[in-house]
């Protein structure tokens, strides 16, 4: 009993040894001046940038017309509320986008002649919304779809340029889907199958929940990319960030209220763009990247 007990506090007794605490100081000393090093290496480059933009004989007008604190300040609110519209236009097609491209992946991986046509009409659909620029998908459909006048569908700008976002992004999330599914082992199905799964079953429990992890780090990237051109139906006239960064422009012609959009667009995609390389290194991701 007395042995046991002594075994059981050993862990608690035990301290490095004076090799290993050398080696730690060695390596926290390497941290230390890695870090000094960069830092240095940084300042210098950013300061040489700096110095080299500011010496510019133009610098003076464009820090008037472009870094104008007062006109910040004034163009904000405005631009904030239109960001606000931005993130709600984001979170709702994200929503959509992945509805609408898990259904066209999975009708793409379905085996068999009979459902030849369906997988036809999906390969049709992600080949020609991937060709497509978006920006021209914008203009189609927000300038073409209320012209079509269809019963119980609405007219509204905003609602056709989501709709290119949702049809145009569906089609690169659908490809990311699909090479999940396809990268999980036949030996799955066949597994789900041999204990009396149906197909769909087999999907559902078998094959989705493991191609779902591994295409995580692409839809991040997709969603990063995303937030960035939901800017874009401001071409259309919806008054998001953009476009009330635009107006607030038009006042006087100084274009401050750009740059505003700009920080606060990187406010957004920065931190997620991290958060995704993040997760990609914590999970050891090195399968195929998203569309960005």
């Amino acid at each position: 009993m007395t042995d046991r007990v002594a075994e059981a506090r050993a862990p608690e007794d035990w301290r490095p040894s004076a090799v290993q605490r050398e080696r730690d100081e060695w390596r926290r000393r390497r941290t230390l001046r890695s870090a000094v090093i960069a830092a240095g290496s940084t300042l210098l480059l950013l300061g040489a940038i700096g110095g080299a933009v500011v010496s510019s004989p133009g610098w003076e007008r464009v820090q008037e017309t472009y870094f104008d604190w007062d006109k910040a300040v004034s163009s904000f609110p405005a631009v904030l509320e239109g960001l606000w519209l931005n993130i709600r236009v984001m979170i709702v097609c994200w929503i959509l986008i992945l509805v609408l491209s898990l259904t066209v992946a999975i009708v793409r991986t379905l085996r068999g002649p009979v459902a030849f046509p369906l997988r036809l009409l999906g390969t049709a659909y992600v080949d020609v919304f991937r060709g497509l620029p978006l920006l021209l998908v914008i203009f189609l459909l927000g300038f073409g779809g209320p012209a079509l006048g269809l019963s119980g569908v609405p007219t509204s700008s905003l609602f056709w340029g989501c709709s290119a976002l949702v049809l145009s992004y569906s089609a690169y999330v659908a490809e990311v889907f699909r090479a999940g599914i396809e990268s999980v082992h036949p030996s799955q199905r066949l597994a789900g199958r041999s204990l009396g799964l149906s197909y769909s079953q087999t999907l559902r429990h078998v094959v989705l929940p493991q191609a779902w992890r591994r295409v995580i780090p692409p839809l991040m990237n997709d969603l990063v990319s995303l937030q960035k051109d939901s800017g874009l139906i401001a071409v259309l006239g919806v008054t998001d960030a953009i476009r009330a960064a635009q107006i607030e422009t038009a006042l006087d012609f100084n274009y401050t209220p750009y740059v505003v959009a700009g920080v606060l667009f990187c406010c957004l995609t920065i931190p997620m763009a991290r958060l995704t390389d993040r997760y990609a290194r914590k999970k050891g991701y090195h399968g195929a990247g998203g569309h960005l």
